[in-house]
């Protein structure tokens, strides 16, 4: 079976600084890839050299088998490649179903086809669909702008995974969220993967999230893949440990 996602010997250095030194995993159709490690240690740098920001200075990116490694980021979105960052990318002044009928268009038709189409391009129930899904049925006509910082973060996640994308990288979902709507959150991110086999990577500092919400966890420090299993592995491996409690 062919990953969805194949990384190969990327590296990237900054001057002197190899920020990501010689990293290789690969995601599987289905799964939730957890990549975890300290501050500094790589995980965004790695992030951005898949997706598109960055230009690897070594190494392969392949999706579905396909060699895509310096493609743009909106390349790889029509290629069913999605992203969250870190800070927030709603737009505050369209409502929450135009936000993410905003994202779907992302991943369809041409601009002409865009611009001499419906004005909701054939996704609102597409939308309403996914407004179900992450349970914001009762804010779907409020503006982005006026909603709480966690039901922002499940909006977010949910305009990702608008479109059925074949790949989503969360970068720090649970950061900054309260406690209740972390497990909102967890629970929806956990149902998408099982009804609709949504295969995401998800970049946290919050470990006991991943924990709970990975099949599989990757741990970088110091640029280098320093670590790879199941939760359980990854709690008892004392390399682990030692990175994160260690300095």
């Amino acid at each position: 079976m062919t990953a969805v996602l194949e990384v190969s010997n990327i590296k990237k250095s900054f001057g002197g600084i190899k920020a990501v030194d010689d990293v290789s995993f690969d995601v599987q159709e289905g799964e939730i890839l957890g990549l975890i490690g300290p501050n500094g240690c790589g995980k965004s740098t790695l992030f951005n050299c898949i997706l598109g920001q960055l230009a690897p200075t070594g190494g392969e990116v392949k999706v579905d088998g396909k060699v895509v490694t310096g493609l743009r980021p909106s390349e790889l979105n029509r290629l069913g490649v999605s992203r969250t960052f870190q800070l927030l990318q709603v737009f505050p002044k369209l409502s929450v179903r135009e936000n993410l009928i905003l994202a779907g268009q992302e991943h369809q038709g041409t601009m002409m086809s865009r611009l001499l189409g419906p004005s909701d391009a054939g996704l609102t129930a597409a939308a309403d669909q996914m407004i179900g899904f992450f349970k914001l049925d009762h804010l779907a006509t409020e503006a982005a702008g006026g909603l709480s910082y966690g039901q922002q973060k499940l909006l977010d996640a949910a305009m990702a995974f608008m479109g059925g994308p074949r790949l989503v990288l969360l970068d720090e979902p649970a950061g900054g969220v309260n406690l209740t709507m972390l497990g909102d959150l967890k629970e929806r991110l956990a149902s998408i993967n099982r009804e609709r086999r949504a295969t995401f990577v998800v970049i946290e500092h919050n470990m006991e999230f991943v924990m709970s919400l990975c099949t599989r966890v990757m741990v970088m420090a110091e640029g280098k893949l320093l670590a790879m299993g199941t939760p359980a592995e990854i709690r008892a491996n004392p390399a682990v440990v030692e990175a994160y409690l260690g300095h």
